[in-house]
């Protein structure tokens, strides 16, 4: 057996790529900041439900790891405004808790968060370096601290990829 997720987790290889509102191509893969192929994953969640599963790119790309809803029949998952990291999830507990957190300037702490949209996992629809069918994921972020969006025109960046199957040869 497996988790109540195990359709949707997964370690994937995935690039990502800068897209203004209607998800047109800014900036591909590799062309500004040298952001290739990365390494993603999503996973159960300790109540290991089929509502929500985490999202994590181990500081590969954003530093981003939070638990989203899932939709788990049909592939999907969305997060609105959500604080991407445990850091920033305890900078919202402490706000939401009464008791914000202070900076050494005495400032208070704000909570970075992120937005997922047309999230989807689609069995089967990818393939990998032999052709042969694998799972492809795609989604648009956005994070409200992403400083370079406004400078060179993008909105959202653009997740996409395919599920690691064990070979190894570049992008699988």
């Amino acid at each position: 057996g497996g988790t109540n997720v195990q359709n949707m987790a997964g370690n994937w290889t995935v690039s990502v790529s800068q897209v203004d509102e209607n998800g047109n191509l800014v900036y591909g893969p590799d062309d500004l900041f040298g952001i290739a192929d990365v390494t993603l994953y999503t996973y159960n969640t300790a109540a290991n439900t089929v509502t929500e599963m985490w999202i994590d790119d181990r500081g590969n790309f954003w530093d981003f790891k939070f638990r989203v809803p899932i939709d788990y029949a049909a592939g999907t998952f969305s997060a609105t405004d959500i604080p991407y990291n445990p850091d920033m999830q305890e900078i919202a507990d402490a706000k939401a808790a009464g008791t914000p957190l202070i900076d050494e300037d005495g400032e208070e702490l704000v909570a970075e968060t992120a937005t997922i949209t047309d999230a989807k996992i689609m069995l089967g629809a990818g393939h990998n370096l032999h052709g042969l069918p694998t799972d492809s994921i795609s989604f648009y972020i956005s994070f409200d601290d992403d400083a370079d969006a406004q400078t060179y025109g993008w909105t959202k960046w653009h997740v996409h990829g395919q599920r690691h199957t064990g070979f190894s040869s570049g992008t699988e």
